[in-house]
This record gives C-alpha cells, sequence and structure tokens, in this order.
C-alpha cells in the first residue's frame, strides 16, 4: 500500500509538458566517436541505475535525459518528429546518447510501463517507438476503460485492465511477447517498487510533468519540442 499511495500524487499532479530553468552556454564543438568494432552506436542499449535505458554511446559527451510518458501526447509528438534526426544526426556520432525514463502523469501509465518493458534491451527502443506510433489509437478506450475500472483494486491489478483493456498486452504480442511474460510483467511487485523508487528520485529532481529534458543533468526549460532541443544540443557542442 505504500507504493500505491507513492503512486497516486505523481498521477494527479504531474503533467503532460514540462521545464525549469536550463543554464545553457554555448561549448565548443564536440567530436565524433568510433563505436565498438562491427556496432554501430544506435544499436547499443544500456540500462542505467536511475531505471533508465540509454541509446547509442553511454559515455557520450553530452547526455540527453527525457522523462517521458508513453501515454503522453506531447511526448509522442517529440518521438514522431524528433527520434528519427536525433538517431541519424547525433547518437550516431557517438557524441550524444539518448536516455529515455518513465515518468507518469496518467493512470494507465504504470500499465503500459510495464508492457513497455517486458522486453530484452535491444527491444526497449523498438518498443518504445511502437507505442508512441500507435498511441493515438491504444489510447481511444481510455474513457471506456476507466469507467469499468474498481478504484480500490491494487495497483498491479490495474496496471493490467488498463494495458489488457487498451490494447496494449497485444500490441506488445505482435512484438513476440507471449501473454503469459507480460501478464507476469503485469504482476511483478518488484518491478512496481523499483519504479516507483525512480519516480520519487526524479520528482525530488525537478521533474514534474513529461516531456521533461535534461542534457548534461541540466533541467531544459521551454524545451518540449525536437527544434528546441536540436538548438539546445547544438549549443552542448553536438555541432
Amino acid at each position: 500500500m505504500r507504493v500505491a499511495l507513492a503512486l497516486i500524487p505523481l498521477m494527479i499532479l504531474a503533467g503532460c509538458g514540462g521545464g525549469s530553468s536550463d543554464g545553457n552556454v554555448t561549448a565548443p564543438p564536440v567530436a565524433n566517436i568510433a563505436p565498438p568494432a562491427g556496432k554501430q552506436w544506435v544499436d547499443v542499449v544500456t540500462p542505467t541505475p536511475e531505471g533508465g535505458m540509454i541509446q547509442g554511446n553511454p559515455e557520450a559527451p553530452i547526455k540527453l535525459v527525457e522523462y517521458g510518458s508513453r501515454s503522453c501526447p506531447a511526448c509522442r509528438a517529440f518521438a514522431l518528429t524528433g527520434m528519427a534526426p536525433l538517431r541519424e544526426k547525433y547518437v550516431s556520432t557517438g557524441r550524444v546518447s539518448y536516455e529515455f525514463r518513465e515518468f507518469f502523469v496518467h493512470p494507465q501509465d504504470l500499465g503500459i510501463a510495464l508492457v513497455g518493458r517486458c522486453v530484452s534491451n535491444e527491444a526497449f527502443f523498438p518498443v518504445l517507438d511502437a507505442m508512441y506510433e500507435q498511441q493515438d489509437v491504444l489510447s481511444a478506450k481510455a474513457e471506456e476503460v476507466y469507467r469499468s475500472l474498481d478504484p480500490a483494486a491494487a495497483p498491479l491489478t490495474l496496471a493490467a485492465q488498463w494495458a489488457h483493456g487498451l490494447g496494449y498486452v497485444n500490441l506488445i504480442k505482435q512484438m513476440g511477447v507471449s501473454e503469459d511474460k507480460a501478464n507476469a510483467c503485469l504482476s511483478d511487485q518488484k518491478s512496481l517498487e523499483t519504479i516507483s523508487k525512480h519516480i520519487e528520485a526524479a520528482t525530488a529532481k525537478g521533474v514534474s510533468g513529461t516531456p521533461t529534458f535534461f542534457i548534461n543533468d541540466r533541467q531544459q526549460e521551454g524545451a518540449g519540442s525536437w527544434p528546441a532541443i536540436e538548438q539546445r544540443l547544438q549549443a552542448a557542442g553536438a555541432r
């Protein structure tokens, strides 16, 4: 119950759209860094102690971190407009890494996150991309699912009902995850506690909505779109 109570205010108070001070200054250009032999940086995916997943060079001198919600339309807009050029122009050079960290703004986010993380490291970003691509379709039944829920149910019970009701379990099955495995991920108490702990840490860091971006641990105010983020990355030396 302690975990459930910790999640509730986060879901209520957080919003889809965040920001704080950035403190950016223009830095000298950063040189490209070669990937490991036989690999491309976009294929290198590394979990982080903060609960995120890094795509690209984990030691990149320019580190872009997004706190995102898989149900957030503004996060979807960034994913659809920004991820392709971010990977092609920046992550692939080894100069910039991209890390995604979960942050909850809607009650369905727990179930979606548990399903989205029910894959190998290599499949994490393809699944995340697919969830954003289909978000508008999958979210269409949110009100219907919400009306069917018992608000007194345990967090993991609600998470499973959201994930099944919105169609995220079907989506993950299409990407090679069995329904039994998805259900096991949706009932994993340890994952719930771990995600809750990471969200509490993000809130303490000043994250209050999604998407919220950090570049080299500096929160980026007014930078929720790809053009704004690209400008900040270039100012940090990625040019």
